[in-house]
């Protein structure tokens, strides 16, 4: 049965593969919470894996947003098997992480809203009010599907914008991270076509960072870059809907299909 709220009021723009470019943007949003950043670099074969990571939290997205009940099970299932082994003590100064703690949840939900909305609004431009409200109470669902308790997710959009500022402004990243980082933006054996276009994904990455998280990561940056993404993105708003629909939304098509193959 398709979810009754799965659909309303959302801009249809939301589940199109656009979405993909501001994959490595909540990634790295996601490592500079410390303890985030520890429990990957202890638990995630990271290097090896890069595209099986942003696919997989790209197909958890549009099940918990998009998907029917069968879709939404199945993608919550596979999260929390992924989740389980990824547990670890504080040592040293560095923090306790478990992939089941509930502020950390809360933080990735928030990577991918904040992601979202950066990415569609950038592109497209502003969101009507009730088209980004919609989308806000559909990723609340990205954490409280998990183990988030639903009351965590900040109570409206201004209270997020609040609880953003601070969680941004407490961020950290360091030299374990700062590694991370590099393997995320440099991978190694990706196909021929997708090693070309990785100037292009580094710096629209990083144009879509806020300014501190940027400086965090000790990335580069100056207006000619900037003026280079925001160019990038207009040309990309003008053409994007000119394609046919099953086109832009091929990603989250195949990704739901896929998701009634899984045990």
């Amino acid at each position: 049965m398709r979810h009754p709220r799965n659909d309303a009021g959302l801009p249809e723009i939301a589940g199109d593969a656009v979405l993909i470019a501001g994959g490595a943007r909540a990634i790295l949003l996601q490592l500079a919470d410390p303890a985030v950043g520890r429990g990957v670099a202890r638990h995630s074969d990271f290097e090896d894996r890069v595209l099986d990571r942003l696919w997989a939290t790209l197909a958890y997205v549009y099940a918990i947003v998009y998907g029917d009940d069968g879709e939404r099970e199945a993608a919550v299932r596979s999260v929390n098997r992924a989740h389980a082994p990824v547990v670890g003590p504080a040592d040293g100064g560095a923090p306790a992480y478990s992939a089941f703690d509930p502020q950390l949840q809360l933080w990735v939900a928030a990577t991918l809203y904040d992601t979202a909305t950066v990415v569609l609004e950038r592109t497209f431009g502003p969101l009507t009010d009730a088209a980004a409200d919609a989308l806000y109470l559909r990723y609340a669902e990205l954490g409280a599907a998990l183990q988030m308790p639903p009351e965590l997710w900040p109570a409206d959009r201004m209270a997020f914008d609040t609880y953003w500022q601070q969680r941004v402004g407490e961020l950290v990243v360091g030299d374990e991270v700062r590694a991370l980082s590099r393997r995320l933006l440099f991978p190694s054996g990706l196909p021929a076509c997708l090693m070309v276009a990785m100037p292009v994904a580094r710096l629209i990455t990083a144009g879509l960072l806020p300014s501190r998280v940027r400086a965090l990561y000790r990335v580069r940056w100056s207006a000619g870059a900037e003026a280079r993404v925001r160019g990038i993105l207009r040309v990309t708003g003008l053409v994007w809907p000119l394609l046919p629909r099953p086109v832009r939304q091929w990603p989250k098509n195949r990704s739901l299909r896929s998701l009634h193959a899984a045990p």
